[in-house]
């Protein structure tokens, strides 16, 4: 959708939409319940050996799921500690790029979501570009993309990027204000936004706009003579007219921004469009 003008047709279109199973005596009924401590560790493992044993992985797995069910069996010391170590590797895969391109401090992610090796149905292309190869990176990184961003599509219908370093590779935080000059903004086929996210739980920024992504759909945006386009990206609310109508507000601290451009050109995948460093202006 664009804009709320379009929400009467997109419920409508939600209320019209069913989902039958072919074989209902196949359907999973859910995850099983799991008791919660309120340890987020212990309950994470919890989960992980309840839900594992319900729900097999691809064949080429069940060895590592096998072992990994074996260590989740350890004492509570070691679970909270494997833990911790766990969400420090995953944050340092994203932070890094986890083995994708960095340019100008934008993690190129455009093969984060190519851990399918077994299953190729409706929607996805059984091509070796859009495989990870190494077992260890191809795990490590499906375990990221949950974390940082489920669910997303594979580059040929949508390549993102995203970014935690200014110009200078400092963090982004909402204690300065940044500028983002898209010139050209990025090519593709069909849309492209920019989404502000908070770190380290990756949530949508609660905003006096409510505004938690500007693109190619936003109205009102204000482009420069050339046809490039500016972006603001601060906490406190820009005094200037133009900064505030291209205003992408971030949260008081710590921020990720995510740049996602749907069917995008060949430019993109190949890496001729480079995608300019967020400047710290204040």
């Amino acid at each position: 959708m664009d804009n709320e003008a379009d929400l009467p047709a997109a419920h409508a279109l939600q209320d019209a939409t069913t989902l039958t199973p072919l074989d209902a005596a196949a359907v999973p009924a859910g995850l099983p319940p799991v008791p919660e401590t309120g340890a987020p560790a212990l309950d994470f493992w919890a989960k992980f050996r309840a839900w594992s044993r319900e729900f097999a992985p691809a064949p080429r797995d069940g060895q590592l799921q096998r072992g990994a069910l074996q260590l989740a069996e350890a004492g509570e010391e070691q679970l909270e500690q494997a833990f911790a170590a766990g969400r420090a590797a995953l944050d340092e895969l994203l932070a890094s790029g986890g083995g994708n391109a960095v340019v100008n401090g934008w993690n190129l992610a455009y093969h984060s979501f190519d851990y399918n090796l077994d299953y190729f149905e409706v929607g996805s292309l059984d091509e070796d570009r859009y495989k990870i190869a190494d077992p260890q990176r191809r795990i490590a990184q499906r375990a990221g993309a949950a974390l940082g961003g489920l669910w997303g599509n594979q580059a040929f219908e949508a390549a993102y990027t995203a970014t935690y370093v200014d110009q200078d590779d400092q963090p982004l935080t909402g204690a300065h204000s940044y500028r983002l000059h898209l010139d050209p903004t990025p090519p593709v086929g069909a849309f492209w936004s920019l989404t502000m996210y908070d770190v380290p739980n990756y949530f949508l920024v609660e905003n006096p706009i409510d505004r938690y992504s500007l693109g190619d759909r936003t109205e009102g945006l204000q482009f420069e003579p050339d046809g490039s386009l500016v972006i603001h990206l601060s906490h406190r609310e820009p005094a200037d007219a133009r900064d505030r109508a291209n205003w992408l507000p971030t949260p008081a601290g710590a921020f990720r921004p995510v740049l996602r451009m749907y069917e995008p050109d060949p430019r993109i995948l190949d890496q001729d469009y480079v995608f300019p460093a967020i400047t710290r202006i204040g």
